[in-house]
C-alpha cells in the first residue's frame, strides 16, 4: 500500500446469492465459541462491497499478521507495547483519521480502512487490537461515549491509546475530555472496562446504520447492516421494528407489515398503547398496496 489517499470508489453491493453466503457466515461466527473480530469486521466489509472476496478477507487478515511481525518482540508492559503500536501504525504506515472520514462508508468497512490508512475511531481501533494481538500484547478495545479507544494492559495499569490520533498516549484527563466532549458528564471508570468483541461489532453496524440515515436513497446499506446486527446472539429488540420501517420505505409493504405485526406481538405484552401504535402502521402498510 502507498501512503496516498486512493480516489473514492461507488461500493456495489454484492450478488444476493453471495450475500446469503456472507449472512451464514456471520451468524455462524458471531455465535462462536470465541468470535474473531477481523473475521466479523471482513463479513460487514463484503456485505458493503461486492468486490471482496475471500481471497481479499484471506489478504487482510495476512496483511495484519504482517504488521504484528514488524513489532519489537514483547516490549515490556503496557506502556512501552503502546508506543511501538503508535511508532509502527501511526508514524510509520500513517493509520489515523480526520473529521472527513465520518462521512464515507468505506471508514467502517476493514478491508478499506487497511488500504486508505483512514477510518472511524472503532476501526482504527480493531487495526490496532488486531495488530497487538498478533504480536502477544495484553491490548482490549474501549468503548468511551462517542469515540472508541484502546487499552493495554490490566485494568489497575491501563493505558489508553487513541488510533484516530495516530496512536496518542492518552493521559487521565485527556480521556475526561474525550468524555466530557461527547457526552458533557465526566469520564467515569465504568466506561473503561473492556469491550466485548461482539459489542464492537454492533457498535461499527449501528455507524454504519448512522451513516445510511443521513442518506435516505442508500436505505439498502441500512437495511443489510440491521439484518446483520439482528444476527447478532444479542442485540436490541428494537432493530425488529428499525427493519420493518426499512422494508416499508423500500416498497416491501406485506414483509414490512407482518413485521410490524411480529414486533407489535412482543411489545403488547409491556405496552399495549405502543403495540397499537405499531398495529396501526402496520394497517397502513398493507393500504399502501391499493
Amino acid at each position: 500500500m502507498t501512503g496516498h489517499e486512493p480516489a473514492m470508489r461507488s461500493l456495489q453491493p454484492p450478488q444476493p446469492e453471495r450475500a446469503d453466503e456472507v449472512r451464514r457466515r456471520f451468524a455462524d461466527e458471531a455465535r462462536a465459541e470465541r468470535p474473531d473480530l477481523a473475521e466479523l469486521c471482513l463479513l460487514v466489509g463484503a456485505a458493503a462491497d461486492g468486490t471482496l472476496d475471500d481471497a481479499g478477507m484471506d489478504a487482510v487478515q495476512i496483511e495484519l499478521d504482517e504488521l504484528a511481525g514488524r513489532l519489537p518482540f514483547r516490549p515490556g508492559g503496557p506502556l512501552p507495547w503502546a508506543t511501538a503500536l503508535a511508532e509502527l501504525l501511526g508514524a510509520r504506515c500513517g493509520y489515523r483519521g480526520s473529521a472527513g472520514d465520518y462521512q464515507r462508508l468505506e471508514s467502517s468497512l476493514l478491508h478499506a480502512v487497511l488500504r486508505r490508512r483512514r477510518g472511524l475511531p472503532i476501526l482504527l481501533s480493531v487495526v490496532w487490537m488486531e495488530v497487538a494481538r498478533r504480536a502477544g500484547a495484553p491490548v482490549h478495545g474501549v468503548a468511551l461515549p462517542g469515540h472508541f479507544v484502546v487499552g493495554f494492559g490490566p485494568p489497575e495499569r491501563q493505558v489508553l491509546a487513541d488510533p484516530f490520533d495516530g496512536g496518542r498516549v492518552l493521559t487521565g484527563p485527556d480521556a475526561d475530555l474525550l468524555v466530557a466532549g461527547a457526552t458533557g458528564a465526566p469520564l467515569d471508570p465504568s466506561m473503561l472496562t473492556p469491550a466485548d468483541p461482539l459489542d464492537v461489532v454492533l457498535r461499527v453496524l449501528n455507524n454504519i446504520r448512522a451513516w445510511a440515515a443521513a442518506r435516505p436513497e442508500r436505505s439498502d446499506v441500512a437495511l443489510w447492516s440491521v439484518e446483520l446486527s439482528l444476527l447478532l446472539p444479542s442485540h436490541p429488540a428494537r432493530l425488529r421494528y428499525d427493519r420493518a420501517q426499512l422494508l416499508v420505505q423500500r416498497g416491501d409493504f406485506l414483509t414490512g407489515a407482518a413485521e410490524l405485526d411480529a414486533y407489535a406481538d412482543v411489545v403488547a405484552a409491556v405496552d399495549e398503547p405502543a403495540a397499537s401504535r405499531v398495529r396501526r402502521q402496520a394497517h397502513a402498510a398493507r393500504a399502501m398496496l391499493n
